[in-house]
């Protein structure tokens, strides 16, 4: 781990290894039972990504929003999306965060300030702009945090985005969860800038890269951009590089990942080694430790069951929570 200026108290640092461990039982819930033939579900895996939304957990409110995109899984848990409901809509279930009727690809619950996910890429920094501008105009301090991959910095709402953000000091955070792929094209290959945080320049705002499989560096670096954004003092862009475990979606065959590349990333899986850091530090005692994963595995095992109990929406709310009445 890296040792910052401010280390934070042993609450954030535990708060943070209780997303992370449950981010990583969610995603090894999902993957078991999708290869068990229980569960057919569009998936992708946030394996590998855990430190990014967990530091953040540590940092908004209730009141902040976020936004994020179709393999956003791990940011719906940071933001404390209801596990039982998030399974259920996962699930198509009735009682999921969108009736069943969004899937995994557009999971919403405002009531814990997961906002939207998108299918189109790039498209929530746009919408991350108009909830920063409501915040705004109605006086709060609440922050907006938007999270998109690198392959989505070279889309045009990127730039657009981050233009108007700095012009009208928005409060919003940019967070570029940099997983070195844009589905099956590496970095080099799709984008010209040697770091995303570069491009901040060109938008008068501040630019950060950070080792995003630090939870030390992670939270330091998300909390000065909240500060930032809390303050009025506008936008941030923040780089968080870090490293997917498995193919951008669920039967991938990888082939484009290099086996030796992948399997580095794995070593230094960054749940285990914080784990480890934790308990070396006084942080946590291995019993503590266990205890949280014991508790954190029966919560996630709960959801599952519920949502594989629940019932799928019925043909008669076809016509329901759309925009306009069906005319017959």
């Amino acid at each position: 781990m890296t040792v910052t200026e401010e280390v934070p108290s042993t609450h954030v640092l535990v708060g943070m290894f209780e997303t992370m461990t449950r981010i990583k039982r969610c995603d090894e819930k999902f993957r078991s039972m999708i290869k068990a033939g229980q569960i057919v579900v569009t998936y992708y895996s946030p394996r590998g990504q855990e430190v990014i939304p967990s530091a953040f957990s540590q940092l908004l409110r209730p009141d902040d929003y976020v936004v994020t995109i179709y393999r956003g899984l791990h940011d719906h848990i940071g933001k404390g999306v209801n596990l039982r409901d998030l399974w259920a809509e996962f699930l198509g279930k009735r009682t999921g965060t969108c009736k069943g009727k969004g899937g995994p690809m557009h999971i919403t619950d405002p009531s814990s300030g997961l906002m939207v996910t998108t299918g189109i890429v790039g498209s929530g920094m746009p919408i991350a702009n108009g909830f920063g501008l409501a915040a705004q105009l109605s006086d709060t301090d609440q922050v907006t945090v938007v999270n998109f991959g690198d392959g989505a910095s070279n889309i045009g709402a990127f730039h657009e985005a981050l233009n108007l953000a700095s012009v009208w000091k928005l409060p919003v955070i940019f967070c570029c969860q940099n997983n070195q792929y844009a589905e099956h094209t590496p970095y080099a290959e799709g984008t010209s800038a040697e770091h995303i945080s570069d491009r901040a320049h060109g938008y008068s705002m501040p630019g950060i890269t950070v080792d995003g499989n630090d939870p030390l560096a992670m939270y330091a670096a998300a909390r000065d951009a909240v500060q930032r954004a809390r303050a009025g003092d506008g936008p941030t862009l923040l780089e968080a590089v870090t490293y997917r475990f498995h193919g951008h979606i669920m039967g991938d065959n990888m082939s484009y990942m290099p086996k030796e590349e992948r399997q580095a990333a794995m070593d230094a899986d960054p749940v285990p080694r914080y784990r480890e850091w934790l308990i070396a530090e006084g942080h946590l005692t291995e019993d503590a430790a266990v205890a949280i994963e014991e508790s954190i595995g029966a919560e996630v095992d709960d959801a599952a069951d519920y949502a594989l109990s629940c019932p799928a929406p019925s043909a008669d709310e076809i016509e329901d929570d759309v925009y306009a009445e069906v005319i017959r």
